[in-house]
């Protein structure tokens, strides 16, 4: 499939609307050509951003007019115009600064996934490899400029396997690497960062990701578990100091 027919579809794409096979295509190609990955990136960014807006029930008159099979059928209305009417339903500077750490705490979440594949894919998810919170802790000390906390979660069904160094947005991180069955849960730890919201979750590529900021960290977790296992996960960590 040619650049010109996946930028075509790829609003579609982003929706799933479109069949298996022609979506198969789009997938195909976005694995080899960056410039369409981007403009992925860009459209499922502007998803998220839109679901952050306040909702306000449509007048009557409107309603009709969207539910009346009359009307020809449109596509969804330009990335500009959108972006304006975001501008316009949080004010200027809250609209533009909402979109910003939107669209970075997107970037990270790509990240995010992309890191824990990559140790998943090279079997490189620990440098430490211990079950032994009282091991993994110390090890981390001298190579970061922060102290993760590394709870147990062993008695809950989450075993320990250990941590590695790694790195997000150009800044290296904790990786504390737990397990649940036959899947890899991965959480990165690093200090604080304002221009991402404190609290989101996300889904990105069959990946289920949470991130939130306790005291002056900033934690992701992600993991091909379920969303609600990976929750049960979250809060386990939440009470035990990360």
């Amino acid at each position: 499939m040619s650049c010109h027919d996946t930028l075509r579809l790829i609003d579609a794409y982003v929706d799933d609307e479109l069949s298996a096979e022609e979506a198969a295509a789009v997938g195909e190609h976005l694995t080899v050509c960056r410039h369409c990955l981007r403009q992925l990136w860009g459209r499922e960014d502007l998803r998220v951003l839109v679901r952050a807006l306040p909702y306000f029930s449509a007048p009557p008159r409107l309603r009709a007019a969207i539910i009346d099979r009359r009307q020809p059928r449109r596509r969804v209305a330009p990335l500009a115009a959108i972006a304006a009417a975001v501008v316009l339903a949080v004010g200027a500077d809250g609209g533009i600064r909402l979109w910003s750490r939107l669209h970075n705490a997107s970037v990270v979440a790509e990240q995010v996934m992309t890191r824990h594949v990559n140790a998943l894919v090279t079997q490189h998810l620990v440098d430490v490899r211990s079950t032994d919170q009282h091991a993994v802790k110390p090890w981390f000390q001298g190579k970061l400029d922060f102290a993760p906390p590394v709870p147990n979660l062993a008695d809950a069904g989450f075993p320990l396997l250990g941590g590695r160094v790694d790195a997000l947005a150009g800044q290296p991180v904790a990786a504390v690497v737990y397990e649940r069955r036959l899947h890899v849960i991965t959480a990165f730890v690093s200090v604080g960062d304002d221009d991402v919201p404190t609290e989101s979750t996300y889904n990105v590529r069959g990946f289920h990701e949470q991130h939130w900021a306790p005291r002056d960290l900033s934690v992701w977790i992600v993991s091909d578990l379920n969303a609600e296992e990976l929750n049960e996960f979250a809060q386990l960590l939440r009470a035990r100091g990360m």
